[in-house]
């Protein structure tokens, strides 16, 4: 045990110590750091991000397609994980984002710039890519947090993002950020086809106010929307941006078989769901 944490410790401290000054003043969690061996989720789906920080895979008859890259320097973490799956790294077309915070962008530019992907993003967390999250309204002001990045693509609600055989509605679910998106798409294996929803779990950072924020004076309004339009989605397997968000480590653990049951969860949705919008309420002071 103690050697594991000693091994740990030293690759939290690699990774901190190629962050950004200002990334290094925010607290890190240990488990963003946390190898976590990859698997296949379902079909064409894999998880190839740390412990808590998602990154999810898709292949496609075109190349593969990356979401999330976790903190500034998971870039060599995810590399290994897609090699080990059998994939080539150079073979990333697209890279999306569930929101542009430092935690799940960080490591967007790296690979960015080592695969010649196409980056996408709502267009109304463009800017805060650009800037490297200076801009942010809750985290920003002390300079960027994560590499900046200029989006190739700006996407709306309802866009589509094709690759290949691959097709992914792209939902606009603000809040959390005011460019935040869940994604919405199909895959097969050997037996069946999947409804995957990647969801942006809308909660709440310390410090946002309500009705409006200054420089986001629409995030009441925009957390009612999305609270109320999230639980209306259909799908069969549900994931999120933190592992812990959807319980990952109880419903996959390192070795077990491929198990795309394993992941077909709607009470637990709903019941995340229903917890943000009472934690919402709560702060926005809204009784009903």
């Amino acid at each position: 045990m103690k050697k594991r944490l000693t091994i740990l410790l030293l690759i939290a401290g690699l990774f901190l110590s190629n962050l950004t000054t200002s990334a290094q003043q925010i607290k890190i969690d240990s488990n963003w750091v946390r190898d976590q061996e990859p698997f296949r989720i379902a079909g064409t789906l894999y998880y190839v991000g740390t412990y808590d920080l998602a990154s999810y895979l898709i292949s496609t008859t075109k190349g593969l397609i990356l979401i999330n890259t976790g903190i500034e320097g998971s870039d060599t973490m995810i590399r290994r994980h897609i090699e080990t799956l059998g994939f080539k790294f150079s073979d990333i077309k697209i890279l999306l984002a569930t929101h542009a915070h430092f935690d799940h962008v960080g490591a967007m530019a790296a690979i960015k710039q080592a695969t010649g992907a196409k980056l996408m993003i709502h267009k109304k967390d463009a800017r805060l890519l650009a800037d490297g999250g200076s801009s942010d309204v809750i985290l920003g002001g002390h300079g960027p947090m994560f590499p900046r990045v200029k989006a190739d693509r700006l996407l709306e609600d309802r866009d589509l993002i094709e690759l290949g055989d691959m097709q992914i509605m792209v939902l606009h679910h603000p809040g959390h950020t005011k460019g935040a998106c869940s994604f919405l798409f199909s895959v097969k294996d050997e037996t069946r086809e999947y409804r995957v929803l990647i969801a942006n779990m809308p909660s709440i950072l310390g410090g946002t106010k309500f009705p409006g924020t200054r420089g986001y004076s629409t995030v009441g309004k925009d957390y009612a929307y999305t609270l109320n339009a999230m639980p209306k989605v259909q799908f069969d397997i549900w994931l999120a941006s933190h592992a812990s968000q959807f319980d990952m480590h109880k419903k996959h653990r390192p070795g077990d078989r491929y198990n795309p049951e394993a992941f077909f969860d709607q009470e637990g949705y709903d019941t995340a769901i229903a917890d943000l919008k009472k934690e919402y309420l709560k702060k926005a002071h809204i009784t009903q």
